[in-house]
């Protein structure tokens, strides 16, 4: 896999947690003032590290928000196995013409623990910087990789509080805001867009033939089955009791339509372990158009879908304006 690609995976992975540009909160606060005390620095922070910047989740000692990443030390350490030490920033070759170095805040000391997702993405750091040379103890180095800990643990229940606990989609607000800000970045690029709305056929008779727990298993298998057949940076969310959305990044509408047919096609042969249940979809596809939130893509999509479940269901229908756009 190339560098390129393992970027374009780590930042998506990061942007799943649905931290960046958030407000202050006390829990992240607490063990950046925890680092400044225990270590004795004058600065602490809690860092995540984007394509083109490094952004403090909570700082002390700082007054900006973030930092170009072609500065931050922080995006050396996220991608160490263990702590960074710089003793003095200006011996070291890496660091003696960095601008926050030579400049403000004039770092000399720094020492940062990194912070990885569950699956072992770099995320960022959690640091302690001084504006004098010094060395720091195997202790406080435990303490420092102890607070990266807890740094992870938080993120990841930030996670789970955004995920649909029966069927792992992510809930309507965070899906909805993850694909706005996907949606942005593609247009930045100006690479297409398009999203799915999804909707299992004739579930309620599911419900009522079989059981609510049969049911349940039916959603549960359902996403799976579409998360196996997408790729890592596609989003999938539930925003209804049997109703789901897709976004496809840098993908146009006939790109959209292929994945939704392979989805079909994967549903339809899908075995419920407990029961003989049949399961299929409907799917209304649109692609974005410029200046169009996400918000509206998915209304167009779902308007789609309406068609489709009116016209026999298992099948996938397109937005009439995607059409027009895509056959111009």
């Amino acid at each position: 896999m190339s560098s390129d690609t393992n970027e374009d995976l780590r930042l998506q992975v990061l942007r799943r947690y649905d931290i960046l540009d958030t407000a202050p909160e006390e829990t992240f606060d607490r063990l950046t003032r925890i680092v400044a005390a225990a270590l004795r620095v004058p600065i602490a922070a809690v860092t995540l590290v984007d394509d083109h910047r490094q952004w403090f989740k909570s700082r002390i000692g700082l007054a900006a928000t973030e930092t170009p990443r072609s500065a931050s030390f922080c995006a050396h350490t996220m991608l160490e196995h263990g702590a960074m030490v710089v003793t003095d920033a200006t011996q070291d070759l890496r660091f003696d013409s960095n601008p926050l170095v030579v400049g403000d805040p004039h770092i000399r000391f720094y020492a940062g623990y990194p912070v990885v997702s569950s699956d072992g993405a770099a995320l960022g750091a959690v640091c302690a910087i001084d504006t004098a040379p010094r060395d720091i103890s195997q202790q406080e180095l435990g303490l420092l990789k102890d607070l990266a800990a807890l740094v992870n643990e938080q993120l990841e229940l930030r996670r789970l509080a955004s995920i649909d606990g029966l069927t792992g989609a992510l809930r309507r607000k965070t899906f909805f805001d993850m694909c706005e800000r996907e949606l942005l970045l593609g247009r930045r690029s100006k690479s297409a867009s398009s999203c799915l709305m999804i909707d299992a056929d004739h579930f309620k008779s599911i419900n009522d033939q079989y059981g609510h727990d049969v049911g349940d298993q039916v959603l549960k298998a359902l996403v799976d089955t579409l998360k196996s057949g997408l790729r890592a940076t596609d989003i999938v969310g539930r925003l209804g009791g049997e109703e789901f959305g897709i976004f496809l990044p840098c993908t146009d509408l006939a790109g959209c339509v292929d994945v939704a047919e392979r989805l079909r096609g994967m549903v339809e042969g899908l075995a419920i372990a407990t029961a003989r249940v049949p399961v299929t979809i409907s799917m209304g596809a649109a692609e974005a158009m410029s200046g169009e939130d996400v918000l509206s893509v998915f209304h167009r999509a779902d308007t789609a879908l309406l068609n489709a479940k009116r016209s026999g269901r298992n099948r996938i229908v397109t937005d009439s304006i995607s059409d027009t756009r895509a056959a111009m």
